[in-house]
């Protein structure tokens, strides 16, 4: 799509189909939607790289509410976990945009695809128990903080959504629920993705037309991707979890290729 067609009303109906897509996605697997958005915002509504990371940042925040309303809807949300994990999340986000200019990004890219394969595995072997809860104590807060500020250098140094490594490290290795997991997420993106939606906000990079517009369909469907993600089987939304995440491992692949060239 070239720069002109951008501005016909063939791009709104283009925003408003990614962001039904990327809602319903965002709801059935409690992700913000970033891995899908800003591709497609890419390919097709000619957007920048950087200023489709930062539009798809400042549209997260509302898609992210309406999961967590829809999910805490039905008690699948643990909110002092998601503050633990959105305090590490608030703190380590600069640190990972100041990294981003000091690390091979193919390097990290690769290491996070490694991160992704065993999530995987691990999954294959773990049905979530949807009674389960995440026992509190000092050393498991202070794990969940340290799991937020890892997601959130993460985040800053190659661009992923908290959700890809929060919702799976929850279920895997906290036991949670994994519709527990997938709300908390949500939560958790709120605070986290504000602060760096203000800072891309600042320096241009937000689109707040294309924002609305995306955000408007992402309401839509979020909260049906939540009553989806509820009816599952667990095993069943187990196996469609491992497959997304196996579709985000192959991407960020193609992308360390593409960086390390």
């Amino acid at each position: 799509m070239t720069h002109e067609d951008t501005r016909t009303p063939r791009r709104y109906v283009a925003l408003v189909v990614i962001g039904l897509v990327a809602g319903f996605m965002s709801g059935l697997f409690g992700v913000g939607g970033g891995v899908l958005i800003v591709p497609l915002l890419v390919m097709f509504v000619g957007f920048g790289q950087k200023r489709a990371a930062g539009t798809s940042g400042a549209l997260i925040v509302v898609t992210a509410a309406v999961g967590v309303v829809s999910y805490a809807a039905h008690g699948n949300v643990d909110w002092f976990v998601a503050v633990l994990l959105a305090a590490g999340g608030v703190a380590g986000a600069p640190i990972g945009a100041h990294l981003l200019h000091r690390f091979n990004e193919a390097v990290v890219r690769w290491v996070f695809v490694a991160f992704l394969a065993a999530v995987m595995i691990s999954l294959i072997f773990i049905v979530p128990d949807r009674g389960a809860e995440v026992p509190i104590d000092i050393w498991l807060g202070i794990a969940l903080v340290a799991l937020g500020f890892v997601t959130g250098i993460l985040s800053g140094l190659i661009g992923v959504g908290g959700g890809i490594v929060v919702v799976p490290v929850l279920i895997v290795v906290f036991g949670a629920s994994d519709l527990v997991a997938k709300g908390t997420s949500l939560l958790m993106m709120i605070p986290t993705t504000l602060v760096a939606a203000w800072r891309n906000f600042r320096n241009g990079n937000v689109d707040l037309v294309s924002a609305v517009t995306v955000a408007l369909a992402t309401v839509v469907t979020t909260p049906l991707g939540a009553i989806v993600a509820g009816v599952l089987d667990p095993q069943i939304a187990n196996w469609v979890f491992i497959a997304f995440l196996a579709v985000i491992a192959a991407q960020m692949a193609v992308r360390a290729i593409r960086a390390a060239r």
